[in-house]
């Protein structure tokens, strides 16, 4: 049982529920929507029996999107997703307690359920079983998990403060490293004239502009793309999912099997296995997006 990914036709994207006819024959059909919110972009997964399609948008936040933009969204959204939605599972970034913005006036008649990106992370990693869920992307969360809810976390302090395995902190190292001339001259140069940043525009997007963690973690696939050539790259990255084993992962139990979201840990899954040996960690999953573990979580 699974899911097989299919083409994308302008903003939806297609897919299939492995899933044999007798396992479907006891269900009966429903139309679901699944929302994985965030704030470059949101995907919504509507499931229609055997059949899925994702609607793309440009992300936004429940807390501090203006209205206008939020219910342009919003309506584009049910325009391409359709009427008849009887099930609404709503998923966004540092959602806790009610929710401020009614999904009930798109989706009337719906039951809609709101949570957080982390319990929408635990939910498609561990399903129903007890487990670590770690979200890896520009910043980075964690929480133990006990098959229902999220039982306790380690606080993750943001790129500034914590997020040790992000890509946000992959990308501040790497660019203190450039700023004080501590990496190899040859990757200085090459860096330098790919991005032509120079020393202002650097502090202003990190201390003044409105998204610094995205604009640090955007340079983890540059990094990434050296870590089998460079030495220098290769400390950089390990070293970051090494603050993530012994500064966050080590406290919790280490039993349980831990699963991963996110495109930054996803695209790195080998390294961080390597890695995680020493730490006698095991890995349950690795998912890019948290999409196809939600959908065998609620649809099947």
């Amino acid at each position: 049982m699974g899911i097989s990914i299919g083409k994308e036709k302008g903003n939806t994207y297609l897919y299939r529920l492995n899933k044999s006819s007798n396992e479907l024959a006891n269900k009966p059909t429903m139309k679901q929507l699944i929302v994985d919110c965030g704030a470059t972009k949101t995907d919504w997964c509507v499931v229609e029996g055997k059949e899925t399609r994702t609607v793309r948008t440009p992300g936004f936040n429940v807390l501090q999107t203006e209205e206008a933009m939020l219910k342009s969204i919003l309506n584009h959204a049910v325009e391409e997703i359709g009427p008849g939605v009887e099930d609404v599972h709503f998923y966004a970034a540092g959602l806790v307690g009610e929710c401020p913005v009614n999904l009930g006036e798109w989706f009337p008649g719906a039951r809609i359920e709101y949570a957080s990106d982390m319990l929408g992370a635990a939910r498609a990693v561990c399903g129903r079983k007890s487990g670590v869920a770690a979200i890896l992307g520009t910043g980075a969360n964690t929480c133990e998990y006990d098959g229902e809810k999220i039982l306790w976390k380690v606080e993750c302090g943001g790129f500034i403060l914590g997020d040790e395995g992000s890509g946000a902190v992959l990308g501040k190292n790497f660019i203190a490293d450039y700023l004080k001339e501590y990496m190899p001259e040859d990757l200085r140069k090459e860096f330098a004239a790919k991005y032509q940043l120079d020393y202002v525009s650097i502090v202003k997007n990190v201390y003044g502009g409105p998204a610094p963690a995205r604009f640090l973690g955007g340079f983890a696939p540059y990094i990434l793309s050296h870590y089998k050539d460079s030495e220098y790259v290769r400390r950089l990255v390990d070293s970051n999912f090494r603050g993530l084993f012994e500064r966050t992962l080590r406290k919790y139990d280490h039993s349980l099997p831990i699963g991963v979201v996110g495109g930054f840990g996803y695209s790195c899954k080998d390294i961080i296995t390597r890695l995680g040996h020493a730490y006698s960690v095991k890995f349950s999953r690795f998912l890019e997006s948290p999409l196809e573990g939600l959908v065998e979580y609620h649809a099947l």
